[in-house]
């Protein structure tokens, strides 16, 4: 899970764009191209962004709900087998097995669980936590939070070629693109 730079001089390309539609077209020249390493980086929500770089949809909810429900079914599990096999007390001559008594525990650990799963998942997915990213030498992309628009095309994507992928970047639009080191 502890994300690994490649090797080499480079960790790859940064193109600055100055309007969310030039970085919307130049999204598509890239994912056209054939790129499957590379990133957008806005500083808002740019509508219709994922499908111009050609995302498909998050695993994250199919986690979220396996984590959900393997909550539900232990928080259940467990409370069954406290009170039927643990410590069967009858309590005002009821059977040890009253279903109905365990549907609010069973919800809040089916919830605990899918939040646990939300929080982790998201890590794994986003290969968190990575406390320096080579991105961040850049001077130039210190305006990403700011007004700035970029795509980054790492260098271990297999269609990756320097010279070819600057110049890519160029024709699609970029005002500013430079070679980041590793």
């Amino acid at each position: 899970m502890v994300p690994r730079l490649p090797k080499g001089p480079y960790y790859g390309v940064l193109a600055e764009f100055t309007t969310p539609a030039e970085l919307y077209h130049a999204c598509e020249r890239v994912r056209d191209a054939g790129f499957t390493r590379w990133d957008a980086h806005t500083p808002f929500p740019v509508h219709g962004l994922s499908k111009a770089m050609g995302l498909r949809r998050s695993t994250l909810p199919w986690i979220v709900l396996v984590m959900a429900l393997t909550g539900a079914g232990l928080g259940f599990l467990l409370q069954w087998w406290v009170h039927t096999t643990a410590y069967p007390l009858v309590i005002s001559g009821k059977p040890f097995f009253t279903w109905p008594a365990f549907i609010p525990i069973t919800f809040e650990v089916a919830v605990l669980f899918g939040a646990l799963g939300a929080v982790f998942g998201m890590f794994a997915l986003n290969r968190l936590p990575m406390h320096h990213h080579p991105l961040f030498s850049s001077k130039v992309f210190e305006r990403v939070t700011d007004d700035a628009f970029f795509i980054s095309i790492e260098s271990w994507d297999p269609k990756f070629d320097a010279e070819r992928t600057v110049e890519l970047l160029r024709r699609s639009g970029a005002t500013h693109v430079e070679l980041v080191a590793s």
